[in-house]
């Protein structure tokens, strides 16, 4: 089945897609008007549909004309809060909200997969699921979990699921793939610092939190480089921090908030415990009381199946013109990670850097842009994806 050359012909109609979903971007729980074109080209094209799923997301379904496998593709359609800078005549046309991490693209792509499925339904094996997730942004609780507990991995159950991702580091149209954990578990922490407020003449009379706080920062990169198995990748940042209201006031509290990254639950479970213990040692120390949380639902750690992956490398190695490598792990979170805990499966990547067309910018930049050339070897990546897993007997 040469679902590139399909995607090759269906080139224009894959671009106006995408561009028409960069236009009218969403933030995440918010998606309704992708959800709604989803459908809506889902339906068009035969596939089953049904709206609401986990709050705004849309799950598809395609019977094959043959039996066998069921097998799930995931697209994230959530944007971002950015303005967007990106030099392009379809600019996000909603106010400080873009899509500056590719979702439009990913909904894009699997559409086109969508297509080139349901012209082959009667020679498809088995069932694809088709999942549209919203809040993948979001960071906590996501979209993956509430669309699982919608039903969208069982009835029938799932036997391997894949999700692709535009990456802005990797070259256009390269494909990178990897074995094991593939993406962090992204734990958010909050750590609140009671101290006694006063006069900044007089600080002895106080407990300033600010220099609590100001102690506890440094503290803290002593649990990466102190307190953490070296060989085990790990990183802590703190990315906000508030206090006070003006120049001669100390304040009774401050507030910190970061995110600690892990590949494996042993170390993020320790690296929890080391933020917690440090943050009221130091603030013990200093006379003041440090309150910690971590954020609830965080995403896990993303952990492609070995033996399904292995077969992804060579499943899309024998396409004509697709490259494929084998890539490091990333420190980013993933809430695909939820899906890949209930089916074997393969979050895989598909570079869009092309310095010709400008697009170098990172993903999440305010001019983030996207080599459109890419799309039609993620839809042919997908289906082909969808095909081979479905066959009773495996790729």
């Amino acid at each position: 089945m040469d679902f590139l050359a399909e995607a090759t012909a269906n080139e224009d109609e894959l671009v106006r897609t995408r561009r028409a979903l960069h236009m009218k971007p969403e933030l995440s729980y918010q998606e309704r008007e992708t959800a709604d074109f989803v459908a809506k080209r889902l339906e068009s094209l035969g596939v089953r549909v049904r709206k609401g799923v986990g709050g705004t997301g849309v799950l598809g379904t395609l019977e094959g004309g043959k039996k066998g496998r069921v097998v799930a593709l995931r697209a994230d359609m959530d944007a971002l809060p950015v303005e967007e800078m990106a030099e392009v005549e379809f600019r996000s046309k909603v106010k400080g909200v873009m899509h500056a991490c590719g979702h439009d693209t990913h909904v894009a792509m699997l559409l086109g997969a969508a297509r080139l499925l349901a012209a082959h339904a009667e020679e498809l094996h088995g069932t694809v699921k088709f999942l549209f997730q919203p809040a993948e942004e979001h960071g906590g609780r996501g979209g993956a979990l509430p669309m699982i507990e919608d039903g969208v991995m069982s009835d029938p159950k799932v036997d391997y699921v894949f999700g692709l991702h535009i990456d802005s580091d990797r070259r256009s149209g390269e494909f990178g793939v990897r074995e094991g954990a593939v993406m962090a578990a992204p734990d958010t922490f909050k750590v609140r610092i009671k101290g006694r407020g006063g006069h900044g003449s007089a600080p002895h009379k106080t407990v300033d939190p600010v220099y609590v706080a100001a102690q506890l920062i440094l503290a803290l990169q002593g649990v990466s480089s102190r307190m953490i198995d070296p060989m085990k990748p790990f990183v802590i940042s703190v990315g906000s921090v508030h206090s006070g209201t003006k120049e001669n006031i100390i304040p009774d509290e401050a507030l910190l908030e970061g995110t600690i990254r892990t590949l494996d639950e042993e170390t993020r479970r320790r690296a929890k415990s080391k933020v917690s213990e440090v943050s009221r040692g130091i603030a013990t120390a200093f006379g003041a009381r440090a309150e910690i949380e971590f954020e609830k639902d965080a995403y896990p750690v993303t952990v492609n199946d070995v033996k399904t992956t292995q077969a992804v490398i060579r499943v899309l190695g024998k396409i004509p013109h697709m490259r494929v490598k084998k890539v490091d792990a990333l420190l980013g979170g993933e809430d695909f990670s939820r899906f890949l805990q209930r089916a074997p499966g393969t979050f895989y990547f598909l570079g869009t850097n092309n310095p010709a067309k400008g697009c170098v910018y990172p993903n999440h930049s305010s001019r983030f842009k996207v080599d459109e050339d890419v799309l039609k070897f993620g839809a042919a990546s997908l289906a082909t994806l969808a095909y081979e897993f479905g066959k009773p007997s495996g790729p």
